[in-house]
């Protein structure tokens, strides 16, 4: 009987991983995954990374009440993107509560959208936070924003801004 007790740990471990969630290759992270949204409440239109609906979520103008006096809060989030990185389309930003833009980057940079969907309604699901953002960071996105060599340079100074990590994306259709 002594062989049980480990047998039975070994065969509970392999139940416990085969039950969890399996993750991506970095080679598959690389393409964005769109995929039809069925009729909800809000906006419909395509999802890029996890599925998502409009149903629940709040004007990006609640998010100051939303986050309170916390550094960072599950939200879901409509809005009109703002902007959207040409390079490759590997982040967003909307309008924030105090009128900065709110970048929006993409869970472990696992999926794109489209570079044309500025002005567009979007409904974003993920953590909203607050951050200081790194001088290099900043010069980063505004290269990617097709900023002036001039208009980086003079980036010298990190910021505290409003930020957000979408694990999924509904760019409406209209």
């Amino acid at each position: 009987m002594p062989l049980l007790n480990p047998l039975t740990g070994v065969l509970g471990l392999l139940v416990l991983a085969a039950c969890q969630p399996q993750t991506e290759t970095a080679t598959a992270k690389t393409t964005a995954t769109t995929t039809p949204v069925a009729a909800t409440a809000g906006p419909t239109g395509t999802t890029y990374g996890a599925p998502i609906t409009a149903a629940g979520a709040q004007p990006v103008s609640a998010l100051n009440s939303l986050l309170g006096q916390q550094d960072s809060a599950r939200v879901k989030l409509v809005g009109t993107a703002t902007a959207v990185c040409q390079a490759k389309g590997c982040w967003l930003t909307l309008q924030a509560p105090n009128g900065e833009p709110m970048r929006v980057r993409f869970k472990d940079y696992a999926f794109f959208v489209p570079k044309d969907i500025t002005g567009k309604t979007v409904v974003i699901d993920g953590w909203a936070h607050r951050e200081t953002v790194p001088v290099s960071d900043l010069q980063h996105y505004a290269k990617d924003a097709g900023k002036s060599d001039q208009e980086v340079a003079a980036i010298t100074q990190p910021q505290q801004q409003l930020n957000f990590e979408a694990s999924g994306v509904l760019v409406a259709d209209k």
